[in-house]
């Protein structure tokens, strides 16, 4: 059974109701688990502390699991034998920070067995990281049951950093998202790192009319292509998503408008219509990003949850 919420929410100095479902477990678990949120929060600030890297990937974790048969923590389940699970397909490759939600699961188990599913803590982790790094807060739904199918092949339909505009608004529609929150979505890339194989092809031989991607500021070409020279042979060579990687902020947005979107997927959303008016609004201000991205984390949360289904026991393997 479902309840649902109305929120008021501006937009384009226009308001509407938003209508977002809750889970109706989502009260039983704060009773049954008042100290959920509180060891989630703890354990997470914890592994940040002892590494930087870990809000970007647990952000990262959440919408990977989201968009392949939806927040069920299908992404964290290991391959066996007979099956290739999700985190062995080759974009998830680069996916870490598996053992922060290890030692979060160990440590609910102990206080409240069998009540806390991983696919709740992950939703709640990716809310907490953002907060850590000094953005904005929202109140994350409990109730998600974990799913046990895990296909690497499915991985696939993951957005590309390659990807255009319409591609990116077929892939978010699909998944019951909008292109307001395609924008704001791709906000998350404020915080993180990308590999030079994700963008080195911008950089030489990009067309027959243009060595480098003319989307893309000629200085920060420039500075990209001594950070990824050519015939890179170091796995590990990349540049922030933005200029301020560790932090939440606005400056992701910023960088697009000024030519700097490190992806294509990123540049993108400055040269279409649809998007182009929302990248800049953010970009000017930092406090309607923050304003639009709980809701929008709200709605990724929903998308395919489950909620007849099972509470895993260890995160890795079905039960």
């Amino acid at each position: 059974m479902h309840n649902t919420h109305i929120y008021i929410i501006a937009d384009n100095y226009k308001y509407h109701i938003l209508l977002i479902t809750t889970f109706s477990s989502s009260l039983g678990i704060q009773k049954t688990c008042p100290q959920v949120e509180d060891i989630i929060y703890t354990s997470v600030r914890n592994a940040t502390a002892n590494d930087l890297k870990v809000p970007a990937r647990i952000l990262r974790m959440f919408f990977h699991d989201c968009f392949i048969r939806g927040c069920d923590a299908s992404v964290l389940l290991d391959s066996t034998p007979e099956n290739k699970a999700e985190k062995d397909g080759h974009i998830n490759l680069s996916l870490a920070a598996y053992n922060v939600i290890d030692d979060v699961k160990t440590m609910l188990e102990q206080s409240c067995p069998a009540t806390v599913s991983c696919a709740d803590i992950i939703a709640i982790a990716a809310r907490d990281v953002v907060v850590i790094s000094g953005g904005p807060s929202w109140s994350v739904l409990k109730g998600r049951k974990d799913g046990r199918i895990s296909r690497a092949e499915e991985t696939k339909t993951l957005p590309l950093s390659h990807d255009n505009t319409s591609q990116l608004i077929q892939s978010f529609s699909q998944r019951g998202l909008s292109v307001k929150d395609l924008v704001t979505l791709s906000g998350g890339h404020t915080l993180g790192r990308s590999r030079c194989s994700e963008f080195d092809y911008r950089l030489r031989n990009f067309s027959a009319a243009h060595d480098t991607d003319p989307t893309l500021d000629p200085e920060f070409a420039t500075e990209l292509k001594s950070k990824c020279p050519e015939h890179n042979k170091d796995p590990n060579a990349g540049e922030n998503l933005d200029s301020t990687g560790l932090g939440f902020d606005n400056d992701y947005y910023k960088r697009i408008v000024g030519g700097k979107g490190l992806l294509v997927s990123d540049q993108t959303l400055l040269g279409d219509y649809r998007t182009r008016w929302r990248v800049e609004a953010f970009a000017r201000y930092r406090r309607l990003f923050f304003w639009e991205f709980g809701p929008a984390m709200v709605r990724l949360g929903n998308v395919g949850v489950v909620e007849s289904g099972e509470v895993r026991v260890n995160c890795r393997v079905v039960n």
